[in-house]
Protein backbone atom coordinates (compact mmCIF):
# COMPACT_ATOMS: atom_id res chain seq x y z
CA UNK A 1 0.00 0.00 0.00
CA UNK A 2 2.80 2.60 0.97
CA UNK A 3 4.37 1.98 -2.62
CA UNK A 4 1.31 2.96 -4.40
CA UNK A 5 0.84 6.06 -2.05
CA UNK A 6 4.41 6.88 -3.01
CA UNK A 7 3.87 6.41 -6.76
CA UNK A 8 0.57 8.45 -6.69
CA UNK A 9 2.58 10.95 -4.78
CA UNK A 10 5.10 11.11 -7.15
CA UNK A 11 2.75 11.61 -10.11
CA UNK A 12 0.57 14.00 -8.35
CA UNK A 13 3.65 16.36 -7.78
CA UNK A 14 4.82 16.07 -11.43
CA UNK A 15 0.95 17.37 -12.44
CA UNK A 16 1.46 20.11 -9.59
CA UNK A 17 5.50 21.02 -11.45
CA UNK A 18 3.87 20.88 -14.73
CA UNK A 19 0.91 22.90 -14.12
CA UNK A 20 -2.45 23.31 -15.99
CA UNK A 21 -2.60 26.74 -18.08
CA UNK A 22 -2.42 24.97 -21.74
CA UNK A 23 -4.81 22.08 -21.34
CA UNK A 24 -8.26 24.51 -22.68
CA UNK A 25 -6.75 24.96 -26.36
CA UNK A 26 -5.23 21.82 -26.83
CA UNK A 27 -6.90 19.16 -28.77
CA UNK A 28 -6.67 16.13 -26.94
CA UNK A 29 -7.62 12.32 -27.61
CA UNK A 30 -9.29 10.23 -24.68
CA UNK A 31 -6.35 7.01 -24.10
CA UNK A 32 -7.05 3.96 -22.00
CA UNK A 33 -5.84 0.59 -22.23
CA UNK A 34 -4.09 -2.10 -19.98
CA UNK A 35 -0.73 -3.42 -19.83
CA UNK A 36 0.26 -6.84 -19.27
CA UNK A 37 3.78 -8.41 -18.90
CA UNK A 38 4.30 -12.23 -20.11
CA UNK A 39 0.59 -12.36 -20.12
CA UNK A 40 -0.11 -10.83 -16.74
CA UNK A 41 -1.91 -7.59 -15.84
CA UNK A 42 1.22 -4.53 -14.39
CA UNK A 43 0.10 -3.21 -11.29
CA UNK A 44 1.25 -0.08 -10.19
CA UNK A 45 3.38 0.73 -12.98
CA UNK A 46 3.16 4.57 -14.65
CA UNK A 47 2.56 5.18 -18.69
CA UNK A 48 3.59 8.53 -20.18
CA UNK A 49 2.96 9.50 -23.58
CA UNK A 50 5.19 11.90 -25.09
CA UNK A 51 4.45 13.87 -28.32
CA UNK A 52 7.04 15.82 -30.30
CA UNK A 53 5.81 18.86 -28.94
CA UNK A 54 3.74 19.55 -25.59
CA UNK A 55 2.78 18.02 -22.53
CA UNK A 56 3.22 14.26 -21.79
CA UNK A 57 0.32 12.54 -20.44
CA UNK A 58 0.74 10.43 -17.32
CA UNK A 59 -1.58 7.16 -16.21
CA UNK A 60 -1.83 4.19 -13.56
CA UNK A 61 -2.23 1.10 -14.20
CA UNK A 62 -4.45 -0.91 -11.27
CA UNK A 63 -4.66 -4.61 -10.26
CA UNK A 64 -5.77 -5.35 -13.88
CA UNK A 65 -3.19 -3.30 -15.49
CA UNK A 66 -5.89 -1.18 -17.22
CA UNK A 67 -4.96 2.74 -17.36
CA UNK A 68 -6.62 6.11 -18.32
CA UNK A 69 -4.10 9.29 -19.38
CA UNK A 70 -4.61 12.13 -17.85
CA UNK A 71 -3.30 15.65 -19.04
CA UNK A 72 -3.50 17.51 -16.27
CA UNK A 73 -5.66 16.92 -13.09
CA UNK A 74 -8.68 17.92 -14.40
CA UNK A 75 -8.53 17.01 -17.73
CA UNK A 76 -8.11 13.62 -19.12
CA UNK A 77 -6.45 12.38 -22.76
CA UNK A 78 -3.18 12.83 -24.63
CA UNK A 79 -2.03 15.70 -27.64
CA UNK A 80 -3.11 14.27 -31.05
CA UNK A 81 -0.32 12.04 -32.82
CA UNK A 82 2.54 9.96 -32.44
CA UNK A 83 4.07 10.08 -29.05
CA UNK A 84 7.01 7.91 -27.32
CA UNK A 85 5.55 5.55 -24.48
CA UNK A 86 7.14 5.17 -21.38
CA UNK A 87 6.35 2.06 -19.19
CA UNK A 88 8.11 1.95 -15.54
CA UNK A 89 6.87 -0.81 -13.83
CA UNK A 90 8.92 0.00 -10.08
CA UNK A 91 8.31 -2.33 -7.33
CA UNK A 92 10.38 -2.41 -4.18
CA UNK A 93 13.44 -4.03 -3.82
CA UNK A 94 12.18 -7.05 -2.01
CA UNK A 95 9.90 -7.63 -4.77
CA UNK A 96 6.52 -7.08 -2.81
CA UNK A 97 4.47 -4.51 -0.44
CA UNK A 98 6.20 -3.06 1.99
CA UNK A 99 7.32 -0.44 4.89
CA UNK A 100 9.69 1.78 6.03
CA UNK A 101 13.30 1.37 4.14
CA UNK A 102 11.92 -0.77 1.69
CA UNK A 103 10.12 1.46 -0.38
CA UNK A 104 12.91 3.52 -0.79
CA UNK A 105 14.84 1.35 -2.44
CA UNK A 106 12.96 1.01 -5.33
CA UNK A 107 14.27 -1.39 -8.21
CA UNK A 108 12.92 -0.99 -12.10
CA UNK A 109 11.45 -4.49 -13.22
CA UNK A 110 10.82 -3.97 -16.60
CA UNK A 111 13.73 -4.14 -19.61
CA UNK A 112 14.65 -0.20 -19.94
CA UNK A 113 13.24 -0.95 -24.03
CA UNK A 114 10.06 -0.19 -22.11
CA UNK A 115 11.03 3.43 -20.18
CA UNK A 116 15.10 5.00 -20.29
CA UNK A 117 15.50 3.76 -24.15
CA UNK A 118 12.01 2.92 -24.96
CA UNK A 119 10.87 1.62 -28.76
CA UNK A 120 7.34 1.79 -27.63
CA UNK A 121 5.12 4.41 -29.82
CA UNK A 122 2.01 5.11 -30.26
CA UNK A 123 -0.31 7.38 -32.36
CA UNK A 124 -3.57 9.01 -30.84
CA UNK A 125 -6.28 9.65 -33.05
CA UNK A 126 -9.38 12.16 -32.34
CA UNK A 127 -12.15 10.61 -29.84
CA UNK A 128 -11.23 7.41 -27.90
CA UNK A 129 -8.32 5.13 -28.27
CA UNK A 130 -7.59 2.26 -26.83
CA UNK A 131 -4.10 1.47 -26.38
CA UNK A 132 -2.89 -2.11 -24.91
CA UNK A 133 0.53 -3.17 -24.36
CA UNK A 134 1.97 -6.63 -23.88
CA UNK A 135 5.57 -6.49 -23.13
CA UNK A 136 7.83 -9.48 -22.81
CA UNK A 137 10.61 -9.27 -20.53
CA UNK A 138 12.99 -11.70 -22.25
Amino acid sequence: MTTKLLGVSLWAAWFLLVGCGESNSVPLGQVQGTITVDGQPLDGAEITFEPANGRPSVGMTDDAGHYFLEYTMEKRGAVLGSHVVRIRGARNASGGEGDGPQVAARKENLPAKYHTASELTAEVNKGKNVIDFDLVTN
